[in-house]
């Protein structure tokens, strides 16, 4: 059973799995260095992390086959911690991060992840492809046709090769191809050695050099605290998006611990904090990667890449790094959102745009996410904040019937529809259609009962469901109608 188990999570794929890692090691080259100097440190802190967090999440994380590395939300997160107080509180902000997001997996917080409602998720993923392909237009400046041939070209490659074989990824066709004629007729375009210096040197331990003090933890903790919230919501967010594209399941908890023994092991090899890459997941998707073993591949070969390939990989055209992120940002949009736009409720197509244009307008996933919760939070709210009474009165009782959730949002609706001076002697007030969801509701129900002893007429409670009775009994309130 234990051989079977792991066949399926690291050899079931193997060939697809080693080509699409080797893919995404390469692109994640310009990506670590981009982010690197977005984060104010060497290209090689961010190269370094890119190793150990894909290395230590293939094997500890939840998701199998997602790529987390370096990525641009962390980095934007410790720019002002690096420029204030200098790299080594990087590294053990970092530590840190990793340390709370561990603790935050043992306390199965990663199950929170199930409370995104799906045009959350729909307006994330189609936010993150706008925004992939923003990020790739810099390139374009100060490149002439060149530059746009080559991107042309790269993906003329990756939509004609699957027409004819699918051996081999067509992304990785793609860069081949275009690096080896960009090289071979020495084109004057920008080059993966234009973005930073890569050095050929392995990584070391290295514990961070600074004072061991509550003032260095009272530095460093809101930064360790914003880099796992955000690293943990980016990485849950992108298993749940590869867990629908895949059909399988994942182990969101096992992500959480699995990200922060990542980060802990890059804060302590000179590496930058990272979460889930969703761009680069999706060209591992898209190249076929599937298991454990396509991660794996993907921080091994990218070392491999700085050590000993560091000379050719300088000389990479960004025109075919473009051209494969434009093929994601193309495939990553939910380009059936667009035409359900008038199909689904409008509440659901409002939250679904406010979350994208939040992410666009901040550059920020996580604030996007966030009003997009908050969002369809306030319309479910909404919904469900009404209450209707049907009514039906005879010679000696008036019985009424309650149709809709009492909870403090309703409370003064029901209040409203008793008429308690001209209702007769005799009140029933059935549950039957309702729910009795707090404190404030319960607390309602006995200031009926009290307006309507007050002047000499009985009350009776039918129909509570059982979560309503033993809530409405352990507060106090007899279903009878008395205290």
């Amino acid at each position: 059973m234990k051989q079977l188990s792991l066949k399926n999570v690291w050899f079931l794929n193997t060939r697809n799995d080693i080509l699409s890692g080797m893919t995404v090691a390469i692109a994640l080259i310009p990506e670590a260095i981009a982010f690197s100097i977005l984060a104010g440190v060497s290209p090689m802190v961010g190269l370094y992390a890119s190793f150990c967090i894909a290395v230590v999440t293939a094997f500890a994380g939840g998701r199998p086959g997602m790529i987390s590395a370096a990525t641009g939300a962390m980095a934007l997160l410790v720019g002002s911690l690096v420029l204030n107080h200098g790299i080594e509180y990087l590294f053990a902000a970092t530590v840190l991060a990793g340390i709370i997001q561990i603790l935050m997996g043992m306390l199965k917080l990663g199950r929170f992840i199930t409370f995104l409602p799906q045009p959350v998720m729909t307006g994330f993923v189609n936010a993150l492809a706008i925004l992939i392909f923003m990020a790739q237009l810099t390139h374009f400046s100060g490149q002439g046709w060149v530059m746009y041939a080559l991107v042309a070209l790269t993906l003329l490659i990756i939509y004609t090769v699957p027409r004819f074989t699918k051996a081999v990824p067509s992304a990785l066709v793609a860069i081949i191809v275009v690096s080896v004629l960009s090289i071979v007729l020495d084109l004057d375009v920008r080059t993966v050695g234009d973005m930073g210096e890569i050095t050929s040197a392995l990584p070391v331990f290295h514990l961070p050099e600074l004072p061991f003090t509550l003032d260095t933890l009272l530095i460093i903790l809101p930064y360790s605290l914003s880099l796992a919230v955000v690293g943990l919501l980016e990485s849950l967010m992108t298993a749940t998006l590869i867990d629908d594209i895949t059909g399988t399941g994942s182990d969101k908890n096992r992500e959480a611990k699995g990200q922060g023994l990542a980060n802990i092991v890059t804060g302590f090899f000179g590496g930058m904090a990272g979460c889930a890459m969703i761009g680069q997941s999706m060209v591992n998707m898209k190249s076929g990667g599937r298991t454990r073993l396509s991660t794996l591949v993907s921080g091994i070969f990218l070392l491999f890449l700085i050590l000993v390939l560091g000379d050719v990989v300088k000389q990479i055209p960004m025109g075919a790094l473009v051209g494969v992120m434009f093929m994601v940002s193309i495939s990553t949009f939910e380009w059936k959102s667009l035409t359900s736009l008038t199909k689904v409720p409008l509440s659901d197509a409002l939250v679904m745009l406010v979350t994208v244009v939040t992410v666009v307008v901040t550059d920020n996933l996580s604030i996007g996410v966030l009003f997009g919760v908050l969002l369809s939070a306030l319309t479910f709210a909404w919904k469900i904040a009404s209450i209707r009474m049907t009514i039906h009165t005879a010679a000696v009782s008036t019985r009424y019937t309650v149709h809709g959730q009492l909870f403090f949002g309703t409370t003064s609706q029901f209040i409203h529809h008793f008429m308690v001076d001209s209702d007769p002697e005799q009140i029933i007030i059935d549950f039957t259609h309702s729910h009795v969801w707090d404190q404030s509701a319960v607390d309602a129900m006995a200031k009926i009962i009290s307006k309507y002893q007050a002047i000499g007429k009985k009350v009776t409670i039918t129909g509570l469901n059982e979560q309503s009775a033993l809530l409405v009994k352990r507060i106090g309130l007899s279903p009878s109608g008395g205290h």
